[in-house]
């Protein structure tokens, strides 16, 4: 499911660097979200869906680090602690033993 985020991210990150033309970038923001779309219904079917689907909210977070990485967004100390937060829940419900 980690990896699902991350494509789905990438993905859409290719979008945007694409403004909206139909380009190498476009095209492989398709490949890469389809991509986590699969993985994301390959992990439904064998994992629990309570544990799994908040795991997917790390596509947020890495979302954040593209936004400053590669389009120079600043992150403000309320994104700081919505992160934060999410991540927490992800350690939390992620680790579940079941």
């Amino acid at each position: 499911m980690i990896f699902a985020a991350i494509s789905t991210a990438t993905g859409q990150l290719l979008w945007k660097l694409s403004d909206a033309i139909l380009d190498v970038h476009m095209l492989g923001g398709f490949v890469l979200y389809g991509m986590g779309a699969v993985l994301m219904t390959a992990a439904f079917r064998f994992g629990k869906l309570s544990v799994l689907h908040p795991l997917l909210s790390l596509g947020y977070v890495i979302a954040i680090f593209y936004g400053t990485l590669f389009l120079d967004e600043a992150i403000t100390f309320n994104v700081s602690m919505g992160t934060l937060l999410i991540l927490i829940g992800v350690i939390v419900i992620g680790g579940d033993s079941d």
